[in-house]
């Protein structure tokens, strides 16, 4: 077989109007959001196969199971994410809808398929998601695949992995890598848009100039071929799809990138924003009614005084609040629905009220000086904590006592020490991960919940057991680690909250777990379930697909710029990072950064301290007293990062450094209380001593 066939001459050319009528149909969207310009230019369509090449086909259609995508032949779901796994559907603001056939996921070590039905109610995918194939024997080096090191150079003309954005033929910055844990198999080839894609476009993916390990040209399978050279066939099967991949092919061709030189290409639709927001926005705008109807009501369980030097009086109870899940909404229930069977439109309804629980802080400062007016802020906790994170760690009370704060917290449901067992459940059966990610919104909105009864007249800070206190101003937010990650996701959506510290933060799991070393533990649980490596990481993948209604990366385009419905405009959030952290990657983090079009503090670290080219490239440098988002690295002498996607090694994790670093703790209350940037650190790289 030839790895390239060339097109049949000009006497052969044909106009598609049909298809390409049926491809612009596919792309009207009802919110604004496109997914691929309209196609009116003729479309190619070369010669009938030959003998020995229909044979090779017809063999790649034996094999591959119905309904599964059939340009790799590894594996049913791969490459994805892929628009063979749509359908059209005219209700959605993309005009698709996902349709994972039933027996196309994964299946466990017990048989168990992953049930799509929640994954087939998006109508798109993840706008995080990392992109995954198999190319047998690929040489990662010969390929020139493009690194995290030198993003510039995704962006070149010879690229080797290029992904664009069909409506407006723009390129995506990126990195290419394969997966390093495979068990001896052959490893995943795993790419990685450098910033959050946008809702609603659609994106074709195109490889060429791809090597094996002898040296030679990678060699397109033949369902890939049939499309790149145009062949005709009488198989409704293959004919099904010739539209689609025509229009992909002159969206890429429009970009510079020519069909003939193509090894494997396909594209892919983003949710839309409605899809992706929809459900928790209902859930907020429910329990926001019911709170202005209802009294509050709060339960103190625990007053303790003067816990720490810096506490004056700690103060823990419940307070009521509608659940959206069924029954209790405890671990490992979902949300509720009118209907037995939701479609991709459908919206959770109002459920039991429960008790949610609570702890604030207050800080010494209050009873030193009884004139002090405290700024009310909420907390947010790390991974599968509790909300008694705020006593745990001394960054919290000595931020409070510094910057005159009250602190609450609650705990972020979906991922506390609730949901341990569920989590555990869920990683070796995925069909239970919908009941994380719906939990997960229920505990974001938990939390505006929270900061919403801190402000009211009435409220939580009412009870005299927080004493003689004043409490005025904005609501901020403050977390760390998983708390930075989920503070992005409340930030974007809180009606409250404009202004967020998030330290060590990261946008999005499906980028984070290979690269932390808190993954060893969950993977370790996974493993059994599903021992192939390549399972594993298409998993992840797929769960990105649900995380992104509960974390920070299926909310990062609307945080600073296309703020959702109810929220505050210009909203603005520090991002603290620890560089070479062992738990939260910094690629995760500036992939954050960019999405956001935050700046950066230059010089981000001192001189042989980063592995870029441009270090922070994508990002504009910040300057003192500016506004607006920012991303400040802290160094603490930690290792740098592998290269690879491992997790990092070394002695010191640095993950905690700048919450405990004073210095640092100065510049978070500047921007919370000011809205301007600080250079603390005097035009110099900014440091951190070792903590613990």
């Amino acid at each position: 077989m030839t790895t390239k066939r060339f097109l049949a001459t000009a006497s052969i050319l044909i106009l598609l109007a049909s298809a390409c009528s049926q491809k612009s149909d596919n792309s009207q969207t009802t919110d604004g959001e496109s997914t691929s310009p309209e196609q009116t230019e003729p479309t190619l369509v070369a010669r009938d196969m030959s003998p020995e090449f229909k044979i090779q086909v017809d063999e790649a259609l034996a094999n591959s199971v119905t309904g599964c995508e059939e340009l790799d032949p590894s594996q049913c779901i791969l490459p994805f994410p892929s628009n063979r796994y749509t359908v059209a559907d005219k209700t959605t603001p993309t005009g698709r809808r996902v349709a994972i056939p039933a027996e196309g996921l994964l299946v466990n070590a017990k048989g168990i398929f992953i049930d799509p039905n929640e994954w087939n109610r998006n109508d798109g995918f993840s706008p995080n998601s990392s992109i995954l194939t198999l190319i047998a024997d690929l040489d990662a080096k010969s390929s020139n695949l493009p690194k995290w090191t030198d993003l510039e150079s995704s962006l070149s003309d010879d690229a080797s992995v290029v992904i664009i954005d069909e409506a407006t033929g723009e390129r995506v910055p990126l990195w290419a890598e394969l997966d390093t844990e495979t068990g001896g198999a052959q490893p995943l080839l795993i790419v990685h848009p450098a910033v959050a894609l946008l809702d609603g476009h659609s994106y074709s993916v195109a490889m060429r100039k791809l090597k094996t390990t002898t040296g030679a040209d990678v060699v397109p399978s033949p369902i890939f071929e049939f499309y790149r050279d145009g062949y005709t066939s009488d198989n409704e099967q293959l004919n099904g799809r010739t539209a689609e991949m025509e229009a992909m092919f002159t969206a890429l061709s429009s970009a510079g990138i020519e069909r003939s030189t193509l090894q494997l290409a396909w594209d892919f639709t983003v949710a839309s924003t409605q899809n992706l927001t929809s459900r928790i926005l209902a859930v907020r705008d429910n329990t926001l009614e019911w709170l202005d109807t209802h009294s509050p009501e709060f339960t103190i369980t625990s007053i303790v005084p003067a816990s720490q030097d810096d506490v004056a009086v700690q103060v823990a109870g419940t307070f009521k609040l509608p659940t959206h899940l069924t029954g209790d909404g405890s671990a490992s229930q979902k949300f509720a629905y009118d209907s037995t069977t939701p479609g991709p439109n459908d919206l959770p309804v109002i459920g039991e009220v429960v008790d949610v629980p609570f702890i604030c802080q207050v800080p010494k400062v209050a009873v030193d000086d009884s004139s002090t007016v405290l700024h009310p802020g909420l907390y947010g906790h790390g991974l599968l904590g509790s909300e008694y994170e705020i006593d745990y760690g001394g960054d919290v009370r000595a931020l409070a006592q510094e910057a005159d704060v009250l602190f609450c917290a609650t705990k972020w449901a979906g991922m506390s020490e609730d949901d341990v067992g569920n989590a555990v459940v869920s990683l070796q059966d995925l069909s239970n991960f919908p009941t994380v990610a719906d939990r997960l919104q229920q505990g974001i909105v938990n939390m505006i919940a929270l900061g919403r009864l801190m402000n009211t007249t009435d409220g939580i800070l009412s009870d005299p057991a927080f004493g003689d206190i004043n409490v005025a101003g904005e609501l901020v937010y403050y977390g760390n680690s998983q708390g930075g990650i989920m503070g992005s996701a409340l930030t974007a959506v809180s009606p409250d909250i404009s202004r967020a510290v998030l330290g060590v933060p990261a946008t999005n799991y499906g980028l984070l777990l290979l690269r932390s070393v808190d993954f060893d533990q969950y993977e370790s649980i996974m493993e059994p379930a599903y021992p192939a490596r390549s399972d594993r990481t298409i998993a992840i993948s797929l769960m990105q697909m649900l995380w992104d209604r509960g974390e920070g990366g299926g909310y990062i385009n609307h945080i600073t710029r296309d703020p959702l419905p109810g929220t505050q405009p210009n909203k603005a959030v520090l991002m603290h990072v620890a560089w070479g952290d062992h738990q939260v990657s910094e690629l995760a983090a500036f992939n954050e950064a960019r999405s956001l079009g935050a700046k950066i503090y230059r010089p981000i670290v001192a001189g042989g301290r980063s592995r870029e080219v441009t270090p922070g490239w994508g990002l504009d440098s910040v300057a003192d007293g500016d506004t607006g988002s920012v991303i400040v690295i802290w160094d603490s002498g930690a290792d740098m990062i592998p290269i690879e996607a491992s997790p990092p090694g070394g002695e010191h994790d640095p993950h905690e450094d700048p919450r405990d670093d004073q210095i640092a703790r100065s510049q978070m209350a500047e921007f919370l209380f000011s809205g301007v940037f600080a250079d603390v650190c005097g035009g110099k790289p900014c440091t951190a001593q070792q903590s613990g």
